[in-house]
């Protein structure tokens, strides 16, 4: 992007933003008129409204601008999806492959500068083969060398009058080129290389290279491109929920025939709006199983706009509506069988459904629960987004969601967090308890097996937590403070239990007699057997 803006105001005085440096303001922007009056960013403040007086001094926003230029950077994606950032005011724009969809290059470039036209901003952009010698024919050519670009292996050529800047070198670097005499691309280039780089470094033989195509400069794109993508230009700018949904099952059918040919369904997608101000809206669709049918993506985009509701402003309406296949997996089309097989119908069922509450409302309203390889009872279970087995839990413990290799007897219920329960009798040291007190009733224990002893996970990060000590003089007021944010964890003994009515219960004793008030462990009841 260019430094000039207000292109079209006739009768404004010159206006320059200003910043900090070295303890001085200088001019870190300017329009037109101020350019025409002699003004560069770098000018002290105080110098251009002494020789100018009608001067506008507005304070540099770096954030607004840092902004602007990333939702320009978003805007730039219709014409390729390699788009780098050139901060502060600039754009890298990798277009190969791309330009014959607009006609060719100088198309593509006209179409570009004519739209942000339209939209209030002066560009410049340049055509060549490498990133330096487009930087430098933005910054430094003539508007006739703009228009016309550069050539493969003329860039040597084209730079050759233009002043140091152009290589991007570093202040210091280029003021002791100028120092010395050197004081265009093209004196430099011509003088011998070793004593160059000895003096200022390589770092300016890097940049003569790259510049004249010598070596190679890869442009670091803001998103990684998507491996498939349809989209639809429109000379008349889309409004409606209706005709957009619409419009995303013609692109979903045309995206099959790809996923047919390289065996993969769909498991995310990305629906870009580009508006005709140059606003962006990126939505995000995720699904539960892969899938390439377009009535099923053309439901689930449905649902997905409906969500958004008026937080998807159309404006003026969107000239490009672009899907792409953000995320796959291997698909395999199941062998039809002339006898029907409902349970299959009920589980592509159950996952439309999944997909079209989560496109609705939310990757958190549908989760399933997964078994994890621990054997601590509070992590045995986690939840996950429905269809994503393979994925990490949707709590913060870091442990991987896979089915256990053996499944130890655990209760339907459990309670969290455990109860306290008050043992009146129990075979000591290491027995089950042959009495107990719960929820103000006595139940006497007629069968027992266990202990089954679980240790504390201290390999893990973050370790699991116990209920707090409970101070027995105060235990009868702290009763319902028990919760995860005690000591460590330790060592706790379960049994299996059941007492005179038949009714089964899964207790535990934390630690062992000799520990915890008076010596006396702690009972607690964590769940029942149905």
């Amino acid at each position: 992007m260019g430094p000039n803006w207000r292109k079209h105001e006739a009768n404004l005085p010159p206006l320059v933003t200003s910043r900090r440096e070295a303890n001085a303001q200088r001019i870190a922007s300017c329009d037109r008129r101020a350019e025409a009056l002699g003004l560069r960013p770098g000018t002290g403040i105080a110098d251009a409204r002494a020789r100018h007086p009608e001067l506008v001094v507005e304070p540099e926003d770096t954030h607004a601008d840092r902004h602007l230029l990333l939702t320009l950077a978003d805007w730039c994606d219709r014409y390729t999806p390699l788009v780098g950032l050139d901060e502060p005011d600039g754009l890298f724009l990798d277009i190969s492959g791309c330009a014959h969809l607009f006609g060719g290059e100088e198309a593509m470039r006209t179409d570009a500068l004519a739209r942000l036209a339209r939209q209030g901003f002066e560009a410049r952009a340049g055509l060549a083969s490498t990133p330096g010698a487009a930087w430098a024919l933005v910054r430094y050519g003539s508007e006739a060398m703009q228009s016309r670009g550069i050539a493969q292996a003329e860039e040597r050529q084209a730079l050759a009058a233009m002043p140091l800047g152009a290589l991007r070198l570093e202040a210091q670097a280029r003021q002791g080129l100028e120092s010395v005499g050197l004081k265009t691309v093209g004196v430099v280039a011509d003088a011998p290389r070793a004593p160059l780089a000895r003096r200022f470094g390589t770092a300016l033989i890097a940049r003569l290279d790259q510049a004249f195509g010598a070596s190679d400069e890869a442009i670091s794109p803001r998103f990684a491109p998507a491996p498939l993508s349809a989209e639809r230009h429109l000379f008349d700018p889309l409004q409606e929920p209706d005709r957009i949904e619409e419009l995303c099952g013609h692109l979903a059918v045309t995206l099959r025939p790809d996923l047919e040919r390289q065996g993969l369904g769909v498991l995310e997608l990305e629906l870009a709006l580009f508006r005709v101000d140059g606003v962006v809206s990126r939505v995000r669709i995720a699904l539960s199983r892969p899938t390439r049918e377009p009535a099923v993506i053309r439901r689930i985009c449905r649902e997905k706009l409906s969500a958004l509701g008026n937080a998807l402003e159309p404006g003026y309406g969107f000239d490009l509506v672009r899907l792409s296949v953000t995320a796959s997996a291997p698909f395999e089309t199941p062998q039809t069988s002339l006898v029907a097989e409902s349970r299959k119908g009920d589980e592509a069922a159950i996952a439309l459904l999944a997909d079209r509450i989560t496109a609705r409302l939310g990757e958190s309203t549908v989760r399933q629960p997964t078994l994890r390889d621990t054997h601590w009872p509070e992590r045995a279970v986690g939840f996950v987004p429905f269809g994503r087995l393979d994925g990490t839990p949707s709590d913060n413990l870091a442990i991987p969601a896979r089915p256990m290799r053996r499944h130890p007897v655990r209760p339907i219920y459990l309670f969290a967090p455990p109860e306290r329960i008050e043992v009146t009798a129990a075979e000591v040291p290491e027995g089950p308890p042959r009495q107990f007190r719960w929820r103000r009733v006595t139940t006497r224990v007629v069968r027992s097996e266990g202990p089954e002893r679980l240790a504390p996970e201290w390999w893990l990060d973050p370790q699991p937590w116990d209920p707090p000590l409970i101070d027995p003089k105060t235990e009868e007021t702290q009763e319902s403070d028990l919760g995860w944010t005690g000591q460590k964890a330790i060592m706790r003994d379960y049994f299996r239990i059941e007492d005179e009515d038949g009714r089964r219960y899964w207790l535990f004793r934390q630690g062992l007699y000799g520990t915890g008030p008076n010596g006396v462990p702690r009972w607690f009841l964590h769940g029942l057997f149905a």
